[in-house]
């Protein structure tokens, strides 16, 4: 059997397993969450970006990547017109967050890997998957200390927690090529730009704004010397 695993057959199985067990997470979440409760999609949008770590250690190839971000993208956009994935796309607004986020993994795939630095690309991903899955959790929980922007209210914890979050993602995902000064450096950069975008966003187009912005970002940074 470790022939299988070795293949692409065997790869893409491995992530679809992933994909099932965020699936059977998901269907627990809805059965014992409270009514209004957004945990069903906090758990599709942190377990599903993290399937962006099983693409970059088992190296699938860049093509499948993007083909399920496309074909995800095609499903999500149908889903806001017929409604097949409600407790998903049921965020109390107008939003398009879902076809968003799965535009941007077949983006970054797509770009990352096609010149070979996949880290940068699992970077922006995460960066949203974590940074902007926690600060929606914390400002709604705890947030204390609110704001308004573009009839949109935020909290001051939710974007703290945005900035502060997206930094240690990003510094962990650059210390396996970056060096520690520097990394940190790249990192608050992309910390504090990601919390901006995230602040300033509209109709879920954060989704795909903060994890391209966060890679670009932490990749441009990379190639001054």
């Amino acid at each position: 059997m470790e022939w299988f695993f070795e293949t692409v057959m065997g790869k893409v199985s491995i992530a679809a397993l992933w994909l099932a067990i965020v699936g059977l997470a998901a269907v627990v979440a809805d059965r014992f969450a409270p009514p209004g409760s957004e945990w069903v999609r906090k758990v599709v949008h942190i377990g599903t970006g993290n399937i962006i770590l099983l693409a970059w250690a088992l190296e699938i190839p860049g093509w499948i990547g993007v083909s399920a971000g496309v074909f995800f993208a095609g499903v999500t956009l149908l889903s806001n017109w017929f409604q097949l994935l409600p407790r998903i796309d049921n965020v109390g607004r107008k939003s398009f967050g879902t076809f968003f986020y799965a535009v941007s993994i077949a983006v970054l795939v797509g770009w990352f890997w096609g010149i070979g630095r996949p880290e940068f690309g699992v970077l922006g991903i995460l960066v949203m998957t974590w940074g902007d899955g926690l600060a929606g959790v914390i400002g709604k929980r705890f947030g204390k200390h609110p704001y308004v922007l573009w009839d949109m209210k935020k909290s001051w914890e939710g974007t703290i927690t945005m900035a502060i979050v997206s930094t240690i993602v990003c510094l962990l995902v650059l210390r396996t090529s970056i060096e520690f000064p520097r990394s940190m450096v790249i990192a608050l950069v992309v910390g504090i730009c990601s919390a901006f975008l995230e602040a300033f966003s509209k109709f879920g187009i954060d989704n795909l704004t903060v994890p391209i912005a966060a890679a670009a970002i932490a990749y441009g940074l990379c190639q001054i010397s």
